[in-house]
């Protein structure tokens, strides 16, 4: 008997970007008007298909970056999330997403790219409540974006990535406490964020006036990796915003 021919099962591939910065002290995510079905007129993360088969996926994350939003990737720190191919999950079709987890400080007002009608910045907690509807899964993929950020916020110096390069200290909290969601004790940050050493650096003498006395300007350190990390408020018995030293 003659073996059955095998046929490699079609599939498409593209990759969606779940690009968070702060606004007015709040955590936002930039969202995309669809023009296309399906679920033309549906709010959306930012993403598309690889324009042809040797487009290497951070390649087709950049280009998509540059073409939905008109943003420069030069600024923004960007990495892989996670993979999603659930087999229902797109109605065109078995189709497999890359999406990345895009961070930086300041983003401009987005201008909607070829296939989109309409792009803007909206509060991250209005996704995750599910105030905000978004088509396909985009929705879990921006939970998963958001809350990956929050880990990360813990354990690594990607709190930085929200900042301009010269920052004060009371600027670093406001970003903790937007991506956590909770306000923390200033001194208790204060104080664990000056026992990383290499998380933050002095940048020289410039100090920065912010209604009080003038504050201290840092810029991100060399070090990447938090120790002692920056536990979360009610994580792993953490006491941060008590104002209790818990340590």
């Amino acid at each position: 008997m003659q073996a059955d021919v095998w046929s490699p099962t079609p599939v498409l591939l593209t990759v969606d970007l779940v690009i968070l910065t702060l606004r007015e002290g709040r955590l936002c995510v930039l969202l995309v008007e669809r023009g296309e079905d399906p679920f033309r007129g549906m709010q959306a993360l930012p993403g598309g298909f690889l324009n042809h088969a040797g487009e290497e996926i951070v390649d087709a994350a950049h280009r998509e970056l540059r073409e939905e939003t008109a943003l420069d990737s030069g600024w923004v720190h960007l990495e892989q999330l996670a993979t999603y191919g659930d087999s229902g999950r797109d109605s065109r079709g078995r189709v497999v997403s890359v999406a990345h987890l895009a961070i930086a400080p300041g983003l401009p007002e987005p201008v909607a790219g070829t296939d989109a009608m309409g792009a803007a910045w909206v509060p991250a907690d209005a996704v995750l409540s599910g105030e905000v509807e978004l088509a396909f899964d985009h929705r879990r993929i921006v939970m998963d974006g958001i809350e990956s950020a929050r880990t990360k916020l813990e354990f690594s110096a990607l709190a930085t990535a929200f900042c301009g390069e010269l920052f004060t200290i009371a600027e670093l909290q406001k970003v903790y406490e937007a991506v956590w969601g909770t306000e923390l004790d200033t001194r208790n940050f204060y104080r664990k964020v000056q026992a990383v050493k290499g998380f933050i650096i002095p940048a020289g003498s410039g100090r920065r006036t912010t209604g009080g006395r003038p504050a201290r300007l840092y810029r991100a350190g060399p070090k990447k990796v938090l120790s002692p990390p920056l536990i979360r408020p009610g994580a792993s018995g953490s006491e941060e915003g008590t104002g209790e030293e818990g340590e």
